[in-house]
């Protein structure tokens, strides 16, 4: 099994979150940038700001890992005008993959057009640009039949707004990695939240972000289905080294 295309290398933490300048925030980035193009992993997942300085280096070493950025993220609740601003931006920095995170708390509190909506603007953004685009539910912060639901939602708007041959650029993704949960409850991706889901989703793919720890757990992201995982410790998926704490 080739872990490695399914892996989205991910480091999102801000200068204010790590303690770090600017510039040693760069450096992380670019060194995750370099192991994916050793590692021949499938995308690096940075914040929008260093889309530009991370594809002009990809492309300067001949390199097809691909770009992608986080909008909206990472509580989802910026309106859609400022995302689709932060989107037209990144597209326009050269970005290939749009992970926009949806607005869950609208959802909860059933706001449903206003969901939709932001779904069908991000999305037609995004696709028309040619770009692939995911959609950050945050399954920590809904229970099990708001997990369904709301896939099964963005499932029916697909269907509703875009022909089948998109299907495979619009992913239902699991986690942001940055919601805080209490007693110690996991905050990314589960086993039985990723099988909700998939059981959901229709022929939309999945992305398993957080959680998934070990090339075990990798491969039975993969084998339920999956077709992305999202995480900041991708080499221990390929079992060299151990996982980081957190996503």
């Amino acid at each position: 099994m080739e872990i490695n295309q399914y892996l989205d290398s991910t480091y999102l933490k801000t200068p204010e979150q790590s303690g770090l300048t600017e510039e040693q925030t760069f450096d992380k980035v670019r060194a995750l940038t370099d192991e994916a193009i050793t590692y021949h992993f499938k995308e690096v997942m940075i914040r929008p700001n260093f889309v530009k300085l991370i594809k002009d280096y990809i492309t300067s070493q001949h390199s097809n890992v691909l770009v992608g950025t986080v909008i909206g993220f990472h509580e989802g609740t910026y309106s859609l005008e400022e995302k689709l601003e932060e989107a037209e931006q990144a597209i326009l920095d050269g970005v290939d993959e749009l992970d926009y995170v949806i607005n869950y708390e609208a959802y909860k509190k059933g706001e449903l057009s206003l969901v939709e909506n932001e779904f069908i603007s991000g999305t037609k953004l995004g696709l028309e640009a040619g770009k692939t685009v995911k959609w950050i539910i945050e399954i920590a912060a809904l229970t099990d039949q708001q997990i369904a639901d709301l896939t099964a939602h963005i499932w029916k708007w697909a269907q509703d707004n875009f022909e089948e041959k998109d299907f495979s650029r619009i992913f239902v993704k699991s986690s942001t990695g940055f919601y805080k949960t209490e007693d110690g409850k996991p905050n990314g991706a589960t086993f039985e939240g990723v099988k909700i889901m998939l059981d959901n989703a229709g022929k939309l793919p999945v992305k398993a972000a957080g959680g998934v720890k070990t090339p075990a757990d990798a491969e039975t992201m993969i084998t339920m289905g999956i077709q992305r995982i999202g995480t900041s410790s991708a080499k221990a998926l390929l079992g060299e080294g151990s996982a980081e704490a957190g996503y």
